[in-house]
């Protein structure tokens, strides 16, 4: 069987496949929109861009969210662009496979190890996460690396309170998250795509900064399967391999962790993984990215356009180098 690498990624598989099918009703109205659209004045081309009109019904809402200052007012992505276009290597490769095939994922029972340089090591249940601190909804610019984007309203708390509450000592300076390895629950990981159980790591001032996220729902709703349930890493100003999902252990630790996309490659992908647009991948540019619904490609922003709250963070590194 031909296994393609996460990494060999087509400017086909960018572009969703239904907006390719319907490239002829995009010509139909080009000649009479493209103006607009690439001034900014217009609107989603097709409706499955627009604002969510229709969530999963079977889902369980969440109550009492906040809306959080640190919120963009861009335009959303829709509830089927969020939920349908997703990299979860541990159910497939392509951007459907983790809607098609999530469902074998069992969020609940659901617990999280807690180890390493802390004082209140241990095992938690989610739901005592989840009451432990007051959730809020932040609406975030999403940038993944094989540039496609999206908006997204993440439901979470800050992964800073989090950290807080294991009382990290002095010798923790990162910290280090590792997904569920479980084959019946996540088919893909008997394909040997990736190092298997999936880890990735922030250095404890990344974690610590406001704008850092432990989500655990979308459009207030519990986060599906698909989208990294029943908890996932959010950091906005970082590229998408940042996001590690169904987290079962949170680790602190005194020395820098070695992430699986750093195992994997690590001629292309740092330990960082900032958006900088100015740094090419070695096989695609940074400078440029489609955003999910949008037919025509924006420039990208350093830091994904966090720079104002996060560039102090990285003050006199070369982030050519830390990449």
């Amino acid at each position: 069987m031909l296994i393609k690498k996460p990494v060999d990624v087509r400017e086909s598989e960018v572009t969703p496949q239904s907006w390719y099918v319907r490239r002829r009703e995009f010509l139909q109205v080009a000649g009479s929109t493209a103006v607009a659209v690439a001034a900014g004045a217009a609107g989603p081309l097709f409706s499955g861009t627009s604002t969510v009109l229709a969530q999963n019904p079977a889902a369980q809402k969440l109550e009492n969210l906040r809306k959080s200052a640190l919120s963009t007012d861009e335009k959303l992505n829709s509830y089927r662009d969020v939920t349908t276009y997703n990299n979860f290597y541990e159910f497939g490769l392509d951007k459907g496979d983790p809607a098609r095939y999530a469902g074998s994922l069992k969020p609940r029972p659901w617990s999280v190890v807690v180890e390493g340089q802390c004082g209140k090591p241990g095992n938690y249940n989610i739901e005592d996460i989840m009451k432990w601190f007051p959730l809020e909804e932040r609406i975030y610019r999403m940038r993944c690396v094989e540039a496609w984007s999206m908006v997204i309203p993440w439901v979470g708390f800050p992964l800073a309170d989090f950290v807080k509450r294991f009382e990290p000592t002095s010798k923790a300076k990162f910290v280090k998250f590792t997904t569920l390895v479980d084959t019946k629950q996540m088919p893909g990981q008997t394909e040997p795509a990736l190092p298997w159980p999936y880890v990735e790591g922030l250095r404890m001032d990344e974690a610590m900064h406001p704008l850092t996220i432990m989500a655990v729902g979308l459009y207030g709703e519990v986060l599906p399967n698909q989208n990294g349930a029943p908890i996932r890493l959010v950091v906005p100003w970082k590229y998408g391999f940042k996001g590690i999902k169904s987290i079962v252990r949170v680790s602190f630790e005194e020395s820098q962790p070695m992430n699986t996309w750093q195992r994997m490659r690590a001629d292309e992908y740092g330990f960082y993984a900032n958006v900088n647009p100015a740094v090419d991948h070695p096989r695609w540019s940074q400078a440029s990215e489609r955003r999910i619904g949008e037919f025509f490609k924006r420039r990208t922003l350093p830091f994904n356009g966090y720079a104002d709250q996060v560039a102090s963070l990285y003050a006199g590194m070369d982030l050519r180098r830390y990449y």
